[in-house]
């Protein structure tokens, strides 16, 4: 599914949900190529599933073609009771590791419902600032390498 979704800050983005069955994440390289920004959902009351969200967003997150490129993990479902805390899923998912990685994205985790839509802007005003600061290094750089 494609949408475009328009925030308070009069930004537009593009969004594509590729799904997280299986068998399609062998196609996720090719929507996350030549991207400014990934959105990885947990959800976070699934803890049986989370060691398989960490191998995935670990995937990801190494991949050359993703290399620099912002990561925001929404961290859904966190209106119910069983939520795992931000914090605990921080070291379920292997953040800190994910973000020491040389050349790595910058990653965030972002508390939030869909259902409400709690945390959503919150987390797009987040990947947008992430965003905004991966273009201004990558222009310093260039301006370095004259």
């Amino acid at each position: 599914m494609v949408c475009s979704i328009f925030c308070n800050t009069g930004v537009n983005f593009l969004v594509w949900d590729v799904g997280g069955q299986e068998k399609l994440r062998p196609l996720w390289k090719s929507y996350t190529r030549c991207t400014d920004g990934i959105i990885f959902v947990v959800d976070s009351c699934d803890t049986e599933r989370l060691e398989e969200a960490k191998m995935e967003l670990t995937r990801t997150a190494r991949s050359p073609d993703n290399a620099g490129v912002p990561i925001l993990i929404l961290a859904n479902k966190q209106d119910l009771p069983s939520a795992k805390e931000v914090s605990e899923l921080e070291k379920h998912l292997g953040v800190l590791e994910l973000a020491g990685i040389p050349g790595s994205s910058c990653i965030r985790v972002q508390p939030a419902c869909a259902i409400t839509g709690e945390g959503l802007h919150e987390g797009l005003d987040t990947l947008y600032q992430l965003i905004l600061k991966r273009r201004k290094l990558a222009k310093l750089n260039r301006k370095r390498a004259r």
